[in-house]
């Protein structure tokens, strides 16, 4: 069996104040493509289907038509479960009724979770739509006092359906929640993802889904496995912060035997805009070639400049934000980093130069110049000198 591995599409989403539907529409297409070219048994969206739970009128008809394209032309089954930025009562309208051709949407938790059950060669692949819940939601529906964080209510579903899996059947997880491999915080994250709870609370073990033959997962925003190749986040379809900027945005293909293993290919979409940082003296980027990206500038001039915005969306009409770092302050903070990368240096093994061209390509978007890569070097063999008295 095959199925497309899609998750948090944020329909709606707002980046600085500019709608990205056009941009969404744009990537969807290409989906539908795909959809249409290699027929897979199921496209899977695991959560945040809009970026909030009263989403404009563009978005909603956006994701009308993306539906009746896959379900009703394409024939082909959705299974989709709500995210935490969804509202769970408008997701789930009409769930019964549609379920019949094809669109199988699990909106509200419920206490009793009935699997949507497809075939191929091999037999039944159970697929288990468990939406997001906040843990005192679980904690009430349950009945189970217990249930504190959104670990035990992960724990508490898991187990309610383990002891239910047909050992028969092959079995897919399909949920929204901050997966872990310990249960303790990992990177992974970025700034347009809404935290589900203050702290650590929100994290989940991934150890819950052992029993599944493939867990696929919504709410982290980067593509990526945890602790197990058979349990994976998808990631977003776009670039919603410039946090992803490196990110590379697409979805996943999981093919099934039958015996359950799974093998995974990801597949990248083509926006239609990039969204990047760009850094620079004005007098630079004056120089760069017309682009229509979304871009997030940093200015390098020393003196103020007049008017920053609308000299910068003469080369980039999409630009959404501009900054003024001064190369003064790029020093200082190199200076700043060597402090901190001689403390380093005493507790593992690392190139402190190597540390700060990685540094720098972050904040500036480029690779650092042979001439301050010397810079640096001078600066912080100068400061360990210092550290070490004279030595």
């Amino acid at each position: 069996m095959k199925w497309f591995h899609t998750a948090d599409w944020h329909l709606g989403k707002l980046v600085q104040g500019v709608y990205m539907t056009e941009d969404q529409r744009y990537v969807l297409e290409q989906l539908i493509a795909d959809i249409e070219r290699e027929r897979p048994d199921a496209v899977i969206i695991a959560g945040d289907l809009y970026d909030r739970a009263i989403p404009p009128i563009d978005a909603v008809e956006l994701l009308d038509e993306v539906l009746q394209h896959i379900v009703i032309k394409l024939e082909t089954p959705v299974l989709a479960v709500s995210g935490n930025h969804d509202s769970p009562d408008r997701i789930d309208f009409g769930t019964a009724m549609m379920a019949s051709r094809g669109l199988h949407i699990a909106g509200r938790m419920k206490r009793e979770q009935k699997p949507v059950i497809l075939r191929d060669e091999h037999g039944e692949v159970h697929f288990h739509l468990v939406p997001y819940a906040d843990p005192a939601y679980v904690r009430y529906a349950l009945e189970d006092e217990s249930i504190r964080t959104h670990d035990d209510a992960m724990k508490a579903l898991t187990d309610r359906l383990r002891a239910q899996l047909d050992p028969a059947a092959r079995h897919v997880f399909v949920g929204h929640a901050f997966v872990t491999a310990t249960g303790e915080a990992e990177p992974n994250t970025s700034d347009s993802e809404r935290p589900l709870a203050i702290g650590g609370a929100e994290h989940v073990r991934a150890s819950y889904f052992a029993p599944f033959h493939y867990t696929a997962l919504g709410h982290l925003h980067q593509a990526h496995n945890v602790s197990d190749d058979k349990i994976r986040y998808a990631g977003s379809p776009l670039k919603y912060s410039v946090s992803e900027e490196h990110h590379a945005k697409g979805y996943y293909v999981v093919e099934m035997d039958g015996k359950g293993a799974v093998a995974v290919e990801k597949r990248l979409f083509q926006p239609l805009r990039d969204l990047r940082r760009v850094s620079g003296t004005m007098e630079e980027i004056e120089q760069h070639a017309m682009s229509e990206d979304y871009v997030f500038v940093t200015l390098l001039n020393e003196n103020p400049v007049l008017f920053p915005m609308e000299k910068v969306r003469a080369i980039y009409p999409n630009a959404l934000h501009v900054e003024r770092r001064p190369e003064a302050v790029l020093l200082a903070e190199a200076e700043a980093f060597a402090e901190g990368a001689i403390e380093a240096a005493g507790r593992r093994e690392a190139d402190p130069v190597a540390l700060f061209a990685s540094f720098y390509q972050e904040v500036k978007g480029s690779p650092l110049s042979e001439s301050k890569r010397q810079r640096f070097a001078d600066v912080f063999g100068r400061l360990l000198h210092e550290e070490g008295g004279g030595a």
